[in-house]
């Protein structure tokens, strides 16, 4: 009988490149056993043709790991003109075909016009849930579920190439934003219809595609190597503010309590420090000027 591989009680966030044809779950599970981690969870899917940025939260990370879902991401997406999809990206069957007859003008124009706040359904191929199941579930079983729209916002939108049929941009875009929905919408734009070809994830929160390894670069390290890949928690939290306190102070905290620790005229949430920079979680700001304890680490 095979002996069970022990688990490490590791923590602190990978960077990680997802392949294509990797779901972010399988992407997540072979770093979580490269790293023989107790714990681990990633913070915010991509599809399995997409590519790129997945950070992997592993221990006491996964505390913090709903701020990055929470975060601005950006991505590069290549646009086939022409042709829609049953899926909206290249994945599907062709629904239908059109002559493309788009200038570089007409499609700069239109770009500029999903700028901003705007509605967007979100797709029947995701991972949205309805009465506990995802949509692309429904959608597989030729089910259509009406979909309410929602509020995204796209912060900048670049066009980088536009050859033929073909056109390649960058989104900067707040959460929940579909790109395949956003192209299927530019295609409707441009009166041709269009789908997503191809996706890759660069930018999450402040973290950058470059600083990413991939499963085969962390495959060959020893799990030295792999651990000082690992980034510290607290680099999920860099858009809070942070305060440090006394050993007397942390002593409190870690025992949740709220500290006396005036600050007029702040409130929400920040990042708490001990004695030497030590991470110590997360703390909320009181009516009263205290800082009371919320999410902190096993200390």
């Amino acid at each position: 009988m095979q002996q069970k591989r022990p688990k490490r009680m590791v923590s602190g966030v990978l960077l990680l490149d997802k392949p294509a044809g990797f779901s972010s779950n399988q992407a997540l599970q072979r770093a979580k056993w490269l790293y023989a981690a107790a714990k681990a969870g990633h913070t915010g899917s991509l599809d399995p043709a997409a590519t790129g940025l997945l950070p992997v939260c592993f221990g006491e990370a996964t505390k913090f790991s709903h701020y990055l879902l929470e975060a601005d991401k950006t991505y590069n997406a290549l646009i086939r003109l022409g042709i829609t999809t049953t899926t909206g990206d290249a994945e599907g069957d062709v629904l239908q075909r059109n002559v493309v007859e788009v200038l570089q003008e007409d499609v700069e124009r239109v770009l500029a016009c999903f700028l901003g706040n705007l509605p967007q359904v979100p797709p029947m191929y995701s991972a949205l849930k309805h009465k506990g199941k995802a949509l692309y579930e429904y959608a597989r079983a030729g089910v259509e579920i009406a979909r309410a729209s929602r509020q995204v916002t796209i912060h900048s939108l670049q066009l980088n190439s536009f050859k033929g049929e073909m056109l390649e941009i960058t989104v900067s875009c707040s959460k929940g934003t579909y790109i395949r929905t956003l192209s299927e919408d530019i295609g409707v734009a441009l009166g041709c219809g269009a789908h997503l070809a191809g996706l890759r994830r660069v930018v999450t929160g402040a973290f950058d595609i470059s600083q990413a390894q991939t499963l085969e670069q962390v495959d060959q390290m020893t799990l030295e190597q792999r651990d000082a890949c690992l980034l510290p928690a607290d680099m999920l939290l860099t858009g809070l503010p942070a305060v440090e306190v006394d050993e007397e102070n942390a002593y409190y905290l870690r025992r949740g309590q709220a500290i006396w620790e005036t600050r007029p005229g702040e409130c929400g949430m920040l990042r708490l420090y001990g004695p030497e920079r030590a991470f110590l979680g997360v703390g909320e700001i009181m009516e009263d000027g205290r800082v009371a304890p919320r999410r902190l680490l096993v200390s």
